[in-house]
């Protein structure tokens, strides 16, 4: 990230804010939409989020725009993330995998997000693609819908992880896969864990998280505080991406980039003044 903020800008062209925006659910306005917080982040933010589900809900149009916005954010030099969610087993994860990751891909982002929810053994394909192409995966651990907390804090019964919770366990197979890649700042393997959650409610303890960055959607309109990031994460603070999405639209498209750096300005202060 040199010298860029952690701070990752959500892309997520929602209908209703393209309305808002005067712009199309079409290939031109995804497109106009994808500039606007693309030209915001750069300079200022080190990563961008596109939220594929919002450009493959417009079809063929929508996905000629993604490449649009994933081949500016390249140029601009931002690391891109695809959060496409994605989880399946054998040749099937390792194809979806090949289609984010692959650097000569169909479309080439520097990290994906993916489920462990066939059991975390199923993403050894799609964390092979990902180190082959010097790229990085992002595992959902503990995310912040309220129908997930029932699951990821059920406790398991049996295998190497009995006695912790599901989420508590995909975290320390994180940091164990991460030992497997070797030493080095931040592991390929990154963790989801939802920034408006108690981390202790479901079994995590910060310190386990090793070299894994974390991936913390929440900040903004969801409730989570920038300024609260020692608090909730402690010295793993710095490992933080803090994603904020509808939160930076809420001055349409001429009052992006000023609020990309006002979040910018924050984390800033946030992780420096108990450094």
């Amino acid at each position: 990230m040199g010298e860029r903020s952690p701070l990752c800008v959500g892309i997520d062209p929602h209908a209703a804010t393209l309305a808002a925006w005067g712009l199309g659910r079409d290939e031109q306005g995804l497109t106009a939409f994808g500039a606007t917080l693309v030209d915001a982040a750069a300079g200022r933010a080190a990563i961008v989020k596109p939220q594929i589900a919002f450009f493959e809900a417009a079809g063929v149009p929508g996905y000629r725009a993604l490449d649009a916005t994933l081949r500016r954010a390249r140029d601009a030099g931002l690391l891109v993330v695809a959060d496409v969610k994605r989880g399946d087993i054998g040749s099937t994860g390792d194809d979806y995998a090949l289609a984010w990751l692959d650097r000569d891909g169909p479309f080439r982002a520097d990290a994906m997000t993916v489920s462990p929810y066939l059991g975390y053994g199923s993403l050894a394909g799609t964390v092979e693609v990902a180190r082959r192409n010097d790229a990085g995966v992002f595992v959902l651990a503990a995310t912040s819908n309220p129908e997930a907390r029932v699951l990821q804090t059920a406790v398991l019964a049996e295998g190497p992880r009995a006695g912790r919770s599901v989420a508590a366990g995909i975290v320390l197979d994180v940091a164990d896969d991460n030992r497997t890649g070797g030493e080095q700042p931040l592991g390929d393997v990154g963790l989801v864990l939802g920034a408006t959650l108690d981390l202790d409610d479901f079994g995590i303890d910060a310190e386990t998280i090793g070299n894994a960055p974390v991936l913390a959607p929440g900040f903004g309109a969801q409730g989570a505080r920038i300024e609260d990031l020692r608090a909730r994460y402690g010295a793993r603070a710095e490992q933080v991406l803090v994603n904020e999405s509808r939160g930076l639209l809420t001055d349409g498209p001429d009052g992006v980039a000023a609020l990309v750096q006002d979040r910018v300005d924050r984390i800033h202060v946030a992780l420096g003044a108990a450094a």
